[in-house]
């Protein structure tokens, strides 16, 4: 008998190795790739770019000042940052986009379907278990995705805010390229990173901020944000990072990806706005690393710097990626909208919002917090 259980014992352990081997072939591909040394013409536009200094990609306005913290005194006090019950989820609707109106179903973190005049925009998709180079480590979901990601409908662009692992997933990259026809519509440098995974050039169309495309009769535009960029420790800001307008004939929509505030949102809600939709990250953030995630104050600031009418947050309640409690995020958006008299909503994960109708808000979220 103990023969037979050290037998099952290496059995096991094998199939372990041999599962995490598997898995960690990938992890090559998930670095992704040097931008610059991807072809000429790439690497000339990468240099031309007046966000590229000192051969990397810089934040133009100035870093502000650091609150002397450490670690030890976020983890200090009673923190639950994980959800402690379900996340209620909601089937996404599976009808026709308004042909002139605008609707949003929020899948969890920043992954967004916006509907704009009758077209389909995936903001940021992300559908594996883990935002991680290697799904056996990482911050893990804490919730499933509402609806497959083969069951999602025709999708008119794809829009990719940068290069990080919660906004960039090469797993789900893959599958929308065998099985939609849409472009994916990246900052500079990005597009590197989406060939190495098989998506064909034509199918990508890289912009540097300031820059705008015309894409299913929708225009896109590459507007700053206040981020960083990279895959891996020895890559760091080789490829750019950025917000997105995405404007139809009568409708438009903001969409912040991840950022620190800075004023330049007061320059993008003049050039672009006023926006009737505004997607704004309000997690993620701490007193250590204040210019690359804004807090949900913020957040609301921006949005009205934006001339934004409806915000809808992102980047909250999905992987656990600070040290904030789960639910501070939303609790804190809440009480600063009421303060400032903001339109906000706050869907389940794939509940639709149509901004023609929009519920009050209801806080879901004490169910599991």
């Amino acid at each position: 008998m103990a023969g037979m259980r050290t037998a099952w014992r290496i059995v096991a352990g094998g199939a372990a190795l041999a599962a995490a081997g598997w898995a960690m072939r990938e992890v090559p591909a998930e670095l992704g790739v040097r931008p610059l040394t991807t072809g000429p013409d790439r690497a000339a536009r990468i240099r031309r770019s007046p966000q590229f200094v000192n051969g990397a990609f810089v934040n133009p306005m100035p870093d502000p000042p650091r609150p002397a913290t450490s670690v030890l005194d976020e983890l200090s006090g009673s923190r639950r940052r994980r959800p402690h019950g379900f996340v209620p989820l909601r089937v996404p609707p599976s009808d026709e986009p308004p042909a002139d109106g605008l609707r949003a179903v929020w899948y969890g973190h920043a992954s967004t379907l916006v509907e704009i005049e009758g077209k389909r925009v995936l903001f940021d998709p992300v559908w594996s278990n883990r935002v991680s180079p290697s799904q056996f480590v990482g911050p893990k979901r804490h919730h499933p995705v509402p609806v497959e990601l083969g069951r999602l409908p025709p999708i008119d662009a794809v829009a990719i805010s940068h290069d990080h692992y919660d906004h960039l997933d090469m797993a789900t990259v893959r599958h929308l390229t065998y099985t939609q026809k849409s472009p994916f519509v990246v900052p500079l440098g990005v597009g590197a990173h989406l060939e190495r995974w098989g998506v064909p050039a034509y199918r990508i169309v890289e912009l540097d901020w300031g820059e705008e495309a015309q894409v299913a009769g929708l225009r896109f535009v590459a507007t700053a944000a206040r981020h960083f960029s990279g895959r891996a420790s020895f890559a760091a800001n080789d490829t750019l990072w950025g917000s997105w307008v995405v404007a139809g004939a009568a409708k438009r929509v903001f969409y912040a990806g991840d950022s620190g505030y800075f004023e330049g949102y007061k320059g993008i809600g003049a050039a672009h706005g006023p926006f009737d939709l505004t997607l704004m990250p309000i997690g993620a953030y701490g007193p250590a690393w204040p210019d690359t995630h804004m807090t949900p104050e913020e957040a609301v600031t921006a949005h009205l710097d934006l001339g934004g009418r409806l915000l809808l947050p992102v980047h909250w309640a999905t992987f656990t990626l600070a040290l904030h409690p789960w639910a501070e995020p939303v609790e804190r958006l809440w009480r600063e909208a009421k303060a400032r008299d903001v339109s906000i909503v706050v869907p389940r994960p794939g509940e639709a919002v149509d901004t023609a109708a929009v519920p009050p808000v209801e806080d879901w979220w004490e169910i599991s917090a």
